[in-house]
């Protein structure tokens, strides 16, 4: 039997992504993002007759919502075998402008969905002896972000620091938790929100003088997700043209 995914902000850019190659490497996969709609179209791109992959829409901010996926996921397929959390909100914001209620709002989305995403299914995983959960952290996370809000660069910060923390919790369970953080990605919403000259900047300030391909992050979470990863654990991946070095 092919192997379970589950993917969060899988209706669009990055997620999409994921979702499709993950498929495409023989995994049943469940679509899933706050829109219903975008959801519903890249699983029936995926598989219309719903098969091998299936839309959810929820708010990865709710617990019970994550419960409640997982449930159908054990009713539909009798279970999962990976969790990718990548549903996120951005804001480019100035520092001392940013307002408690955007901070909260920014950081539920990004730090508290990957942090009740992994409770619900490393629980699940802990008891069925193996899983895989990658987090999609964020460049920002890691240089405190050039391009976007402090809110947004904190909260993958968070997301980095909740890798290591549930990957050394789950470890002894069969249950790997990595992360991967790209910088600036070649998707469609990068080129209709910023200005090209700001662009061409950006593309200046990156050693490879190339925006990041999203299915090579896919890649990575393919990887990461595969059986023969089992002593990867805590990690962190970069995958931004050599704009952080180490």
């Amino acid at each position: 039997m092919s192997r379970i995914a589950l993917v969060t902000g899988a209706a669009r850019g990055l997620g999409a992504a994921i979702a499709t190659r993950l498929h495409a490497a023989g995994y049943r996969v469940a679509v899933a993002d706050l829109c219903a709609q975008g959801a519903h179209a890249v699983a029936d791109k995926l598989d219309a007759s719903g098969e091998t992959a299936f839309a959810l829409s929820f708010d990865v901010r709710d617990k019970p919502a994550f419960e409640t996926a997982l449930q159908e996921l054990v009713r539909r397929w009798g279970g999962a075998d990976v969790l990718v959390n990548n549903a996120g909100q951005s804001k480019v914001a100035a520092l001392m402008d940013i307002t408690p209620d955007e901070f909260d709002q920014i950081v539920s989305v990004n730090l508290r969905g990957t942090f009740v995403g992994s409770q619900v299914f490393g629980a699940h995983f802990r008891e069925r002896g193996h899983g895989r959960i990658v987090n999609i952290g964020s460049l920002a996370g890691q240089n405190g972000g050039t391009a976007t809000g402090a809110h947004y660069a904190a909260a993958k910060g968070g997301v980095a620091v909740l890798t290591k923390i549930f990957a050394r919790e789950l470890g002894a369970h069969g249950v790997t938790v990595n992360c991967v953080s790209p910088g600036p990605l070649d998707l469609p919403i990068v080129h209709e929100t910023v200005a090209p000259e700001r662009l061409r900047a950006v593309l200046e300030s990156i050693p490879v003088r190339r925006l990041g391909s999203p299915e090579a992050v896919a890649d990575m979470v393919v990887l990461l997700a595969s059986e023969q990863a089992g002593a990867i654990t805590g990690a962190n991946w970069d995958a931004n043209g050599g704009l952080l070095m180490r």
